[in-house]
């Protein structure tokens, strides 16, 4: 087997056999990282898509969900928690101002 490791679009081959498994290690928490970064980012979406057609109940079960998963993506160290602090209050906010909107007529 033949391992490379792309470093400024140069292919280099790793010098000692512990290379070869920290590779393939390296390539497995990427593609964990990468796969769980874009379902936060499409729960995300669903739940703001949720917010600006005002359903309120679906909005707040979706919340639920993205929060426990932004928490577990920054216990598993994929955010960063000052990151993961930052998006739950966001999210919250944008949550809590469309709640109080009035309906003006």
């Amino acid at each position: 087997m033949l391992f490379y490791v792309t470093l400024k679009r140069e292919h280099v081959m790793p010098i000692l056999h512990a290379s070869y498994k920290d590779i393939k290690k390296t390539a497995k928490r990427t593609l964990r990282n990468k796969t769980l970064k874009s379902e936060l980012k499409t729960e995300t979406k669903k739940f703001i898509e949720l917010l600006s057609s005002k359903k309120m109940d679906e909005a707040k079960k979706a919340i639920n969900d993205l929060l426990s998963k932004i928490d577990k993506a920054k216990s598993k160290g994929i955010l960063h928690k000052k990151t993961a602090s930052r998006k739950i209050a966001r999210l919250m906010k944008r949550l809590h101002s469309t709640k109080t909107i009035p309906n003006v007529k």
